[in-house]
């Protein structure tokens, strides 16, 4: 058994031993540990610590839980000149994120409609494994894609430009270059921009039940009984054909030349030829997500009009939590560039950051954390204390407690479908064994994740969702 070092009341210290060159650092409480020991995801924080450039720390969030590579939950950052780059440590569904979005109507002026809610967004927008959207896009449009994010959408019309301003690197890395995309990855994202997809991405209709810090929540636009639309999705088919394209590159030209204990962890210098081709790719696929839920949210926008006219949806944030970005850190008494790993980890920056939008400067960075389809979700702020301990980062949701084999094994659908109908939960899923594998069993206590996360200072409690109506592939 991985043992861990107490230093604090929500942190471990697992030790250097063997290669590593840093300790590892898991934020957790005691009951939270349990449940992290149950796979292994420590062994996985030991060895990033192994990886050649690693600064300061391996470091895991409270939702942490078996990767490939990288645990999910992970964060590294990594010297530039020193450094290596891994796909394992950002995933393969590049900047898989989440963007909030706040209606101006009351829970009790959309409760009588949810279920007709519910059925017209699962009409309205496109989803399941592969499925295809509105748009069908040509080699030039996929770059223009690749290369501008969440603008290329809102300059078609799919958005407004507060949309922009209110989404992480304002929905585009300038990194991307779609030349470091292979034609089998445009061929997987020609049809996807618009598209849910499957697995673990929703669209959540629900209400904010609690505010726990008014001032902040009032400069989210978040007041108790106000209705919220949640996306949650990433790059597609796109991004994971990028993630399969530089494993297999990084696995042939990177492992002879660095040692590492886990050949997931495949990596190569983040100056190198190969580094900086990955990196131009990876910021491509991220650029195709965030014009994927921009559009998603226009999709939405649209159906909230039909159905409730005069209703406006305005978007709050939208955060990354699996990507790999260049940002400046505190390291000792000095600022420096780093490359940050963030895969299942979110951003979390503090009030006065440069980088959080102006609308919010005052108060913090929003941060997204969903939960499941049962007990909802959670609006947090990112706080100082993550910038001097985590490089900005927090959960990024509650964790997998159950494998989907798992779920699948042990849950049985017509009791899952009673229990969310008596929550009075709209439900709406292209696969009921979707439903299944997604079931609120298969994941970690909300609550509890966000308790040490708020309990160690790394982002603070703003607001909690409950979900009304749910839509999954």
């Amino acid at each position: 058994m991985t043992e861990l070092i107490p230093c604090g009341a929500y942190r471990w210290r697992l030790e250097k031993k063997g290669g590593m060159r840093v300790p590892g650092v898991i934020y957790a409480d005691r009951g939270a540990l349990e449940k992290i020991r149950k796979d292994r995801c420590l062994e996985q924080v030991a060895n990033v610590a192994h990886l050649p450039g690693i600064i300061e720390r391996s470091l895991a969030m409270p939702d942490i839980h078996w990767g490939y590579g990288f645990p999910i939950g992970g964060v590294a950052a990594m010297d530039l000149d020193e450094g290596v780059i891994s796909p394992g440590g950002v995933g393969y569904d590049i900047n898989c994120g989440v963007r909030l979005a706040v209606a101006n109507l009351d829970r009790e002026e959309v409760l009588p409609y949810a279920d007709a809610l519910a059925s017209a967004l699962f009409a309205r927008v496109p989803c399941g494994v592969g499925g295809g959207g509105d748009l069908k896009l040509n080699n030039k449009e996929m770059a223009a894609v690749l290369r501008e994010g969440a603008r290329w959408t809102v300059a078609r019309g799919a958005g407004r430009a507060e949309d922009i301003e209110r989404a992480e690197e304002n929905g585009c890395l300038s990194s991307a270059d779609p030349d470091a995309v292979s034609e089998r990855a445009f061929e997987r994202g020609r049809d996807q921009v618009g598209t849910l997809g499957s697995g673990n991405h929703f669209i959540e209709v629900g209400y904010v039940e609690t505010v726990y810090e008014p001032e902040v929540a009032d400069a989210f636009g978040l007041r108790e009984g106000g209705v919220t639309l949640l996306i949650h999705c990433g790059s597609r088919g796109l991004g994971h054909q990028v993630a399969t394209d530089f494993l297999q590159a990084m696995q042939k030209s990177g492992r002879e030349k660095i040692a590492i204990p886990d050949r997931q962890l495949a990596c190569v210098p983040i100056r190198s030829s190969t580094g900086r081709r990955y990196f131009a790719a990876m910021s491509a696929a991220a650029n195709f997500a965030w014009a994927n839920r921009q559009y998603l949210l226009h999709l939405s926008r649209e159906v909230f009009t039909r159905l409730f006219p005069g209703s406006d949806l305005r978007l709050l944030y939208d955060v990354s939590h699996n990507i790999a970005k260049i940002e400046t850190h505190k390291v000792g008494r000095e600022e420096r560039r780093l490359c940050v790993h963030r895969k299942g980890a979110t951003r979390a920056f503090p009030a006065g950051h440069p980088d959080v939008p102006e609308a919010f400067r005052r108060v913090g960075q929003p941060v997204l954390i969903p939960g499941n389809m049962r007990s909802g979700s959670y609006v947090l702020v990112g706080t100082e204390k993550a910038m001097e301990q985590t490089f900005g980062s927090t959960c990024h949701g509650a964790g997998r407690l159950k494998s989907r084999s798992e779920a699948k094994r042990q849950i049985r659908l017509g009791d899952l479908e009673r229990s969310l109908e008596q929550e009075g939960i709209r439900f709406r899923a292209r696969s009921r064994g979707t439903l299944v594998e997604e079931a609120p069993e298969a994941y970690k206590d909300i609550d509890e994740v966000v308790n040490v996360v708020h309990g160690a200072g790394l982002s603070r409690k703003v607001a909690r969702l409950r979900p009304l109506a749910v839509i999954k592939g």
